[in-house]
């Protein structure tokens, strides 16, 4: 009997990890608690961060997303996306990519909408697609970087934190967001 390679294998597997799940995968409840956990982290290190969020129309946030790769990648996480504090929708999100990558990241990720066009925008698109449908403007953080002014202006702002493992990378380009059902 033939064995596959361990590449292909594992692409296979990442492919079938991003696919869209239309049925109810998860457990709302406890995907609030980790939703609402996740944005007082956020507004805890970054406090100008609950500034744009009272004046965006609808925040994303995805309290834990799992990057995974060995030359051939994938990321996936569940989210919910709050109107006015309250869940609205959940959204899955899914990527895939290749080349030189090997280990796994795990981070949270909050897309604020800050204009009610971009926000009707991505409910939209089933399978709204981060860098294609809309570009995200990454608000970053760390030893010594502070807010850009330019990207306060945008209608879509990015927040990525919590950063844990061993892939750095803080892009969303190319992750693909679709709307689970309930």
């Amino acid at each position: 009997m033939k064995l596959i390679h361990p590449c292909i294998a594992s692409m296979l597997l990442l492919c079938a990890l991003s696919l869209p799940s239309h049925a109810a995968s998860f457990d709302s409840v406890a995907l609030n608690a980790q939703v609402n956990a996740a944005l007082e982290r956020l507004y805890s290190q970054r406090p100008q961060a609950k500034t744009l969020a009272n004046q965006a129309a609808a925040i994303l946030v995805f309290p834990q997303i799992v990057k995974a790769g060995v030359v051939f990648g994938g990321e996936l996480g569940d989210g919910a996306l709050l109107v006015d504090g309250v869940p609205k929708y959940y959204y899955r999100l899914t990527s895939l990519s290749a080349g030189f990558q090997l280990g796994i990241q795990m981070r949270s990720e909050v897309v604020m909408f800050m204009t009610e066009s971009a926000y009707q925008d991505f409910v939209g698109h089933d399978g709204w697609e981060a860098g294609v449908d809309g570009s995200v403007a990454f608000i970053e953080f760390g030893a010594g970087k502070e807010y850009d002014t330019q990207n306060m202006r945008e209608p879509i702002v990015g927040f990525v934190f919590g950063n844990k493992g061993l892939m750095a990378n803080a892009s969303i380009e190319g992750a693909k967001y679709w709307r689970l059902k309930e």
